[in-house]
């Protein structure tokens, strides 16, 4: 007789621990991994006297779960998460659930979902943050895919998530087939972005002021007591105060040699695809990428010289400063990350709650804060808000950063320190807020050497125009269309 709730494939820290979880808050879980030994590990090792049934095949896995089934997979993204789908759905009755619960490209879920769902079964891809912790503690997750597969999930789901600072779970529907791995991309890359403007600020502490690591220890746990309160500088406080078994600092003896896992990539080609200004989440993958080159570097500073510059003045001006150029520059980053999710929103037509989406960031995740309850007010207020600069509360807050923010980048730039993400935060705020940008000169270079068309102020838009430069050229010109 089936006794588990839900089933589980892959026994990695993650798959484990959310076992775990389930079977704490009072759930019966079945689990299965490829390596055959490693459930018996599991079951006889942190699950042992636990609910959680060990299966030896996927045909046991599925006689196990009560029905509608429904099985998640944590398992590497890509092509195993399709063999696993094929080899479960000739054992699947119509209406079980296969959930993926992995780092999954949100358009393989699209298809995943269309393939599963013309099968007669259901299919989730959930976007789940909050690392191994999370997974064991509370996680936010980001459902999305089959609508009638929610009912089924969310007594588990948020009865395992983690809670916001008002109890509210930190999990929510995202929408139809791939939104939920969308909502997740885009958490990743607003993640790279909030650790990258972290790093530069780091930077300008260390070489810019000469602070000690206590000292910038002491900035970075002031700091978390404000607007700034988050996990990403809370953690960073304590890694500055880490010392290993000699009393070296650890985070000096660490290789300045960043890795990634492609989610932030995935998140600025999806921008480039749609066409939305992802500027500053760019320079953060361009950033990791920059670090990669270590060999290269160490050539360049060899040869390459920058300004000799020493900071001349009241280091806690510049502290207080770089406050407020980090905060402005975390409004701008997520601004740009609801722009390009309300843009794939359009394309895909989901119905996303951007308040919603805020709200289960709140908890669990690794960008969680006390910056996302703004947010979500922000768009409690104003659910079609086309942008978050729009909002009073976050125009206020960069208004009155903003001189601060501009002091920051041009210390930087003296300094000779590298701070694109804040940098490119700026430009991108400066660029917004103008009414008129020189795109007229760039388009009549277009018209110049390729008789691209352009449109006139003078004119309703959509008209387009086309001069003859040179008096050679003719009349003729080229297709019109944006990319």
């Amino acid at each position: 007789m089936a006794q588990a709730d839900i089933g589980l494939i892959g026994l990695a820290v993650m798959g484990e621990n959310l076992i775990l979880n389930m079977e704490s808050k009072g759930f019966t879980v079945a689990c299965f991994n490829r390596t055959v030994s490693k459930v018996d590990n599991f079951v006889n090792g942190l699950a042992k006297g636990k609910n959680v049934l060990g299966c030896h095949s996927l045909e046991e896995l599925v006689a196990s779960i009560k029905k509608p089934r429904k099985i998640m997979l944590m398992i590497k993204a890509g092509s195993p998460v399709d063999e696993e789908i094929n080899k479960l759905l000739p054992l699947l009755e119509n209406g079980d659930i296969i959930i993926d619960g992995g780092n999954s490209n949100y358009q393989d879920t699209i298809r995943r979902a269309a393939l599963v769902e013309s099968q007669g079964k259901l299919y989730i891809g959930t976007g789940i943050s909050g690392g191994e912790e999370g997974a064991l503690h509370g996680p936010s997750i980001m459902p999305g895919g089959s609508s009638a597969a929610w009912a089924h999930v969310k007594p588990i789901f948020q009865k395992i998530a983690a809670r916001a600072p008002d109890g509210t779970p930190c999990c929510e529907w995202m929408g139809e087939n791939g939104a939920g791995h969308f909502v997740k991309m885009v958490h990743n890359g607003i993640e790279y972005g909030d650790m990258q403007m972290i790093c530069e600020t780091y930077q300008i502490l260390k070489e810019g002021l000469s602070m000690s690591n206590p000292e910038m220890h002491d900035v970075f746990a002031e700091w978390n007591k404000e607007e700034l309160d988050s996990y990403l500088i809370e953690i960073t406080a304590d890694i500055l105060q880490v010392k290993d078994q000699d009393g070296n600092y650890v985070v000096d003896l660490i290789l300045d040699r960043a890795g990634q896992k492609g989610t932030g990539k995935w998140t600025v080609i999806e921008a480039l695809d749609i066409g939305q200004p992802l500027t500053l989440i760019a320079e953060a993958v361009f950033a990791r990428i920059l670090s990669a080159l270590k060999d290269d570097r160490i050539e360049a500073s060899k040869v390459l010289q920058g300004p000799k510059a020493a900071f001349r003045g009241k280091k806690q001006n510049l502290i207080v400063d770089l406050r407020h150029a980090l905060y402005a520059s975390k409004i701008i980053s997520y601004a740009q990350g609801f722009m390009l999710m309300r843009a794939a929103a359009a394309d895909h037509k989901w119905n996303l709650n951007y308040g919603g989406v805020a709200s289960i960031w709140r908890g669990g995740c690794i960008i969680r804060s006390a910056f996302l309850g703004k947010i979500k007010d922000a768009y409690d207020r104003k659910p079609d808000l086309g942008n978050l600069l729009l909002d009073p509360f976050f125009s206020a807050a960069v208004t009155k950063a903003h001189g601060a923010w501009r002091r920051v980048v041009t210390t930087a730039v003296k300094l000779g320190i590298p701070a694109p993400a804040i940098g490119s935060a700026l430009a991108f705020y400066d660029g917004y807020r103008h009414g008129r940008l020189p795109a007229n000169l760039l388009q009549a270079q277009r018209d110049y050497f390729g008789a691209h068309t352009y449109e006139r102020v003078d004119k309703p838009r959509g008209q387009f125009f086309h001069t003859n430069w040179t008096g050679r050229g003719g009349t003729t010109s080229a297709s019109t269309y944006v990319v």
